[in-house]
């Protein structure tokens, strides 16, 4: 080093200010929602695709056991010809016992559907 040149400059810097430069700023998952970002558009996925796979498998239950009695009365006609209280066990099934199986799915689909949301909301606030 020659006496006419000057010391190079040096940039001292705190540890932490370094480290925080080097961390991704994490935005929260709230602000991603509010801002209609990508991230939070895939949020919204998620939901809409828990709550879709929770009705397709409430409506599957529903047709499995409702729909599934027709073929059940053509594969045993004998069952068909059965007779609860003096009405044939089709009806009793297809126009007593619907209604509270109805009640029921319905009562476990909001139910579910709502734990769906409340578990939403968990990841939304956790951010």
């Amino acid at each position: 080093m020659s006496l006419d040149s000057k010391p190079r400059r040096v940039t001292v810097m705190s540890p932490q200010t370094e480290a925080a430069r080097r961390r991704p700023s994490l935005t929260p998952p709230v602000a991603e929602l509010a801002d209609q970002t990508d991230v939070g558009e895939v949020y919204i996925r998620a939901l809409i695709r828990a709550q879709l796979v929770l009705a397709l498998r409430v409506a599957a239950v529903f047709l499995v056991l409702v729909a599934g009695l027709p073929l059940l009365f053509a594969l045993v006609p004998a069952a068909g010809r059965l007779e609860v209280g003096g009405i044939g066990l089709p009806w009793v099934l297809l126009g007593l016992a619907a209604f509270p199986l109805l009640t029921l799915l319905g009562v476990v689909y909001v139910r579910q559907a709502e734990r769906n949301e409340r578990d939403f909301e968990a990841l939304v606030d956790r951010g």
